[in-house]
């Protein structure tokens, strides 16, 4: 396993649209490998989430921890199948460090997509799980966090120096 190179906000991939993972390339060690670089790459910068994009991977590849003794989820070409409710919710992200905004995200999605042993599967998911889910979906289709914020609650943080 390797840190990857989070991809920041000037960076034009994050703007691109990621492109569906072949099927029978999910068990394939490149992605296996790139799978596991993205999970300890967001456990290291203390994310909620990561998608394949950030570390300059035109991929549908997500990958999420919300610390609810379920994850880390791993979701591969997901599509979010059916929403429900919506909520105003604090969102950061790690291509945009040190900002922080309101957003309204939905409060529960079903979402299909393929895990790391190329199983096709659903998912219900509620509150922030949901959240993260529709956040980095988001990133696979070039959409960032900062182009949903609520005009005005948009904030920049600066980091405790040590």
């Amino acid at each position: 396993m390797a840190l990857r190179q989070i991809r920041e906000q000037e960076d034009e991939i994050l703007r691109k649209k990621s492109r569906d993972v072949n099927i029978d390339d999910i068990t394939a060690v490149k992605i296996q490998s790139l799978i596991d670089d993205m999970i300890e790459t967001m456990h290291n910068f203390n994310g909620v989430g990561l998608a394949a994009v950030q570390v300059g991977i035109l991929k549908k590849v997500i990958v999420i921890d919300v610390e609810d003794g379920n994850g880390p989820y791993v979701l591969i070409n997901p599509e979010i199948l059916k929403t429900k409710g919506s909520k105003e919710c604090e969102e950061g992200c790690l291509s945009f460090p040190n900002q922080f905004g309101k957003v309204v995200r939905p409060t529960e999605v079903v979402v299909e997509f393929y895990d790391r042993q190329a199983k096709k599967t659903k998912l219900k998911a509620k509150d922030l799980l949901a959240q993260a889910i529709c956040h980095e979906v988001d990133h696979l289709n070039g959409i960032v966090f900062t182009d949903l914020v609520i005009p005005g609650t948009l904030e920049y943080v600066t980091p405790n120096e040590d």
